[in-house]
């Protein structure tokens, strides 16, 4: 089912901004959640409705009034030691706009989620939707991500379909979220190769998710989770590296040991437990466990059920 209309929450983040461009450009009217003064000139400069309010507003269904779809993209993904607020705006964020979904008479929704779910720090190989939540998340990000998805497929019903997409390491155009932080690294000369960055890892190009999420928004089976990405894998220094290329800068030669990092992180997150946060160290565990090991997925499941070819 296409929507009629479609409200997003997250609408100026680089997701959320691509995804109205998506929608816009197929002729869909697009309400989306702005937060500040910024977000809804960032949000009607691209041709939605800003509607104010931010993920905890009691009164979040009166801007979902009229649309029969709806898109939950906005999310805390800061891989540090994780906060109070990071599990409020991840779970309980998450919690307010199914309510007010289901208040507003939505009919199909789409909640973004991550690979991040899955991850311990350990190499996550060709893994599937069958693949179980670890028991012990690597993170915060992790584990209030997890308890998001969970809850949000939880919730799915007849009358209200509720789909997970799962993206892995998105890039691509206006790229304001790891490229720039990339960037900076090399530039600066503090980007250096874990153990040669010759593993391998999936990616998911933004126009391939929104694709994805199109299709899982008109076709997805509600309780389901699907991971989208580019299809092929690549090593992780040839994905980061030709993205530094593109942008004119030669990739460094430097590598570090993964083994000094892990030890680093591990300490870092015991250090930040034990002292509330007043003493950390410059990696986290959540961190490492997104960058330092292969992670690859399979879409199978995205093919068989959606439809889902990479359109890039």
């Amino acid at each position: 089912m296409t929507p009629q209309k479609l409200f997003l929450t997250g609408g100026s983040g680089y997701l959320g901004r691509n995804l109205i461009r998506h929608y816009v450009g197929l002729g869909i009217p697009v309400v989306a959640l702005a937060r500040s003064d910024a977000a809804a000139a960032t949000v009607s400069q691209l041709g939605a409705e800003p509607w104010r309010g931010d993920l905890q507003s009691p009164a979040l269904w009166r801007g979902m009034a009229g649309c029969d779809g709806m898109i939950h993209a906005a999310a805390d993904t800061d891989h540090g030691r994780g906060s109070a607020g990071q599990t409020a705006t991840n779970i309980a964020g998450t919690g307010n706009v199914l309510d007010a979904a289901e208040r507003a008479g939505v009919a199909r929704m789409v909640h973004i989620s991550t690979e991040s779910v899955l991850l311990t720090g350990r190499p996550l190989v060709n893994a599937d939707e069958t693949h179980p939540m670890p028991r012990r998340p690597v993170g915060n990000y992790s584990a209030s991500k997890a308890a998001a998805e969970q809850q949000a497929l939880s919730r799915s019903h007849q009358g209200f379909a509720v789909m997970a997409v799962r993206p892995r390491l998105v890039w691509g155009r206006d790229d304001t979220t790891a490229l720039p932080q990339l960037l900076a690294a090399a530039q600066s000369g503090q980007l250096a190769w874990i153990d040669g960055g010759h593993y391998r890892t999936s990616s998911t190009h933004i126009a391939n998710l929104c694709h994805g999420v199109e299709l899982a928004l008109a076709r997805g089976q509600g309780g389901e989770a699907y991971f989208i990405t580019d299809g092929q894998a690549w090593t992780f220094r040839d994905l980061v590296g030709g993205m530094l290329a593109a942008r004119g800068i030669t990739p460094p030669d430097k590598t570090v040991p993964r083994w000094l990092l892990r030890t680093m992180a591990n300490l870092g997150d015991v250090l930040t437990r034990l002292t509330d946060g007043r003493v950390t160290l410059p990696i986290t565990m959540q961190a490492l466990a997104t960058s330092a090991v292969e992670v690859t997925l399979d879409i199978s499941k995205a093919q068989r059920d959606l439809g889902y070819r990479p359109v890039i």
